[in-house]
């Protein structure tokens, strides 16, 4: 069995404290060893090179440290190596990433870099020096620096690549930074960047992103699963061995190269199971997978993996619903293997991934391995239809950040199924897409018309949901028309941006009608139809453009009554201004005080009884005193408190940084908080009586609601209870799981 990967508990951050000829010799080891690795891929001339770079950047960066007082050198330093040793980059990429800040934060320019080095690494640092501006700002000036992003990704595709490292070596020295920066940049790379390594193919980059941002936006549950896996090492060993042996023996028999062992899952995906199953560790079956890697030549890797699949199967009885075959269709991202899930000793059910070595260092190495490999191939390439996607999504797209980064991520950072037309040409979509999904992928003109459609000839709706190998023809008709509804049936980015162009149209037409009676009406006022009395109009119905206002006036939902109020000054419309109303809210759960302006100022403490503030739970998790909150200044709902383990936490902390603030909460035994709990056991008699006991008997906690449904033996229940905390919640749930007959008792998010 392979190593177990790292699990990070501890700080990795070394103590800086070194005499400045300790640093400097410090600084030459690294660089060297980085050197050591790039050696294979050293041409004439290059070795010189990356001194220049390596000395450029090192000036330039003299003066500067990292927060854990560390010389900043080494950073760039490290990121070359990710790029190097675990993404598999050459020399212009190590180049790049050891000037990859320069540009940005030193005296450098781009023209310096371009005189030095080259057009090719002037317009990769470029791209380098665009991204780092993208999150700490507006949400509509992100929008554009996130496409120039994925324009440059589509030009050359290592400027992602090396931004995924910069991302991995900050993550891994993430310690040093203060909580709500932790917060933040954890909530960004689950984001964007951790499904963003998983397009590019690197699985285990993908993998260590999402592990070191659950160590610092979930630490209770993550140190509870690397506690139990390190636990539960021994016997997982002991049947890993057990597993192993006769495939070991089958397969050295039959003659093959190959390499066999146990790969523990990641904390994260052994989280995600316990969250969407409902169940305790104990009870997620597939902690590891057996990897098989055969040493297999190109022509006979396909066959050489089916064998083997055949022997395990012989061995052990696989699961039909569970084999997942890449090796015919290769995902996008170019990742290519058979995964069976076959019933192993104890009746256990275990994961098992065939690949070859090739395979294998694709999925490693992703983007950078599939483009050595595919060298002097004549095959479609997946990537390059990829970003061709991309390219076309953004020459069209118009909507703000946030729309923008979500349509993104579902459209192309998703799992893809693969979908036939009636000819049997493969279209590849994001896993969820629909009917008229496939509509618009096949043209926008049939996406437009699109009524329905047959999948294996049977009549389906537009919203009907394609699963992988479904053959699937559209029916379409001249007088359909898309409507408002569409956009929640679609998935793809082209799909929606093509919805919302159509709908634009159609809503300009409609809005010439409104256009031209708001005229004659404000020219019966005697005033001018001009930009500014437009402007004042649609300030004063809080509408987000011209076209609203006119179209609004067109389907009379404003009827315009109110322009008798206004005066006319000239030819211009003058709208009284409203006097400022100071409101004051009072409320059951607890009060904030009115923070001023000023970053180191955003504290908000709750649970003070005699302040009067506005604010409002997060209907999505109802926090309560204990829980690691944040502070979220919505539009038009003032403050609203989420938990950080909240559904909605990564997408608010990662898109809307500027707008979040710091929250803590003070102690305040007086005021109670609703929150709820799922109760699972065996339907035995007195079992209501011994929870409500429990609740309000010993605990003395007042009950708002209770549901027990019993099923064949079993019941579940659900309770909403006010507590004053977190530690009362708890001491809630353990009393109750002590009770015979409870399974699993867990916190769910009430609803109002």
């Amino acid at each position: 069995m392979d190593q177990e990967p790292e699990i990070y508990t501890e700080p990795v951050l070394p103590k800086y404290n070194l005499t400045a000829d300790q640093e400097k010799n410090e600084i030459i080891r690294h660089y060297r060893a980085l050197l050591r690795f790039l050696r294979p891929k050293l041409k004439r001339g290059d070795k010189e090179l990356v001194r220049q770079a390596f000395e450029m950047a090192a000036e330039a960066h003299k003066t500067m440290r990292r927060k854990s007082g560390e010389p900043y050198i080494l950073h760039p330093i490290a990121v070359a190596m990710i790029c190097v040793e675990e993404i598999g980059l050459g020399v212009r990429s190590t180049i790049c990433a050891l000037l990859h800040d320069t540009v940005e934060d030193t005296d450098i320019t781009l023209e310096d870099v371009e005189r030095e080095f080259g057009t090719e690494i002037a317009k990769i640092v470029d791209g380098l020096t665009k991204i780092s501006s993208v999150i700490d700002t507006n949400t509509s000036q992100q929008a554009e620096n996130f496409k120039k992003i994925l324009l440059t990704l589509t030009d050359d595709p290592r400027v992602i690549l090396i931004k995924l490292a910069d991302r991995l070596h900050n993550m891994r020295t993430l310690d040093s930074m203060k909580r709500e920066k932790q917060l933040k940049i954890a909530s960004e790379t689950v984001w964007v960047y951790a499904p963003l390594a998983h397009r590019m193919g690197l699985y285990s980059i993908k993998t260590e992103l999402e592990d070191l941002s659950m160590k610092y936006m979930e630490p209770e549950a993550y140190r509870e699963i690397a506690r139990k896996l390190s636990e539960t090492k021994r016997e997982r060993t002991r049947y890993i061995n057990e597993f192993i042996r006769p495939l070991k023996e089958k397969m050295t028999a039959g003659g093959f190269n190959f390499e066999i062992y146990g790969r523990p899952k990641s904390i994260h995906s052994i989280w995600n199971k316990i969250k969407k199953k409902s169940v305790a560790f104990e009870e997620v079956y597939d902690l590891f997978a057996i990897r098989v890697i055969l040493d297999s030549s190109p022509e006979k890797e396909k066959e050489e993996c089916w064998k083997v699949y055949s022997m395990i199967t012989d061995e052990y009885t696989p699961s039909p619903e569970r084999l997942r075959d890449w090796l015919s269709n290769p995902k996008n991202n170019g990742y290519e293997a058979l995964h069976t899930t076959v019933m192993g000793p104890q009746g256990k059910w275990v994961e098992v991934q065939i690949r070859t070595k090739r395979m294998n260092e694709i999925a490693e190495k992703g983007l950078a391995a599939h483009y050595k490999y595919k060298e002097g191939s004549s095959d479609e390439d997946r990537f390059d239809k990829w970003f061709g996607q991309i390219r076309e999504v953004l020459s069209t797209q118009e909507t703000d950040g946030v729309d923008f980064l979500q349509d993104f991520k579902t459209s192309f950072l998703a799992e893809e199924i693969y979908v036939y037309t009636p000819k049997g040409e493969v279209k590849m979509l994001p896993t969820g897409s629909t009917a008229l999904d496939f509509a618009f992928s096949i043209h926008s003109a049939i996406g437009t018309k699109c009524i329905g459609a047959k999948v294996h000839h049977k009549l389906v709706p537009i919203s009907h949901k394609l699963r992988s190998g479904d053959q699937v023809e559209i029916i379409t008709s001249n007088k359909q028309r898309p409507s408002e509804d569409w956009l929640g049936i679609v998935v793809t980015a082209k799909a929606k941006s093509k919805i919302k162009d159509a709908l634009r149209e159609e809503k300009r037409k409609v809005a010439e009608d409104g256009k031209y009676t708001l005229q004659r009406k404000v020219e019966a006022m005697g005033a001018a139809y001009n930009q500014h009395n437009i402007d004042e109009l649609v300030q004063f119905y809080k509408l987000p453009s011209p076209l609203d206002l006119h179209y609004k006036i067109a389907t009379k939902a404003i009827d315009l009554k109110e322009l008798k109020e206004f005066q006319v000054l000239g030819d211009r419309i003058e709208i009284p201004k409203p006097k400022p109303v100071i409101h004051e809210v009072h409320t059951d759960h607890f009060q904030q005080k009115n923070n001023p302006k000023g970053k180191d100022s955003e504290l908000i403490i709750f649970g003070e009884s005699s302040d009067k503030i506005m604010y409002t739970l997060g209907k999505c998790c109802h926090p309560i005193p204990g829980d690691d909150v944040f502070g979220f200044v919505s539009t038009g709902k003032g403050l609203i408190i989420h938990r950080i383990n909240c559904p909605n936490a990564a997408q608010l902390l990662a898109n809307y940084g500027h707008r979040v603030v710091k929250t803590k909460w003070a102690k305040n035994k007086e005021i109670s908080f609703l929150t709820g709990l799922k109760i699972v056991g065996l339907d035995d008699v007195g079992v209501i009586n011994k929870i409500t006991n429990v609740i309000s008997g010993d605990l003395r906690i007042n009950i708002s609601g209770l549901i027990i449904e019993s099923k064949e033996g079993m019941f579940e229940g659900t309770i909403r209870v006010f507590v004053h905390d977190k530690e009362e919640l708890e001491i809630l749930v353990s009393r109750l799981k002590s009770l015979n007959g409870i399974q699993t008792v867990d916190r769910f998010d009430t609803e109002n």
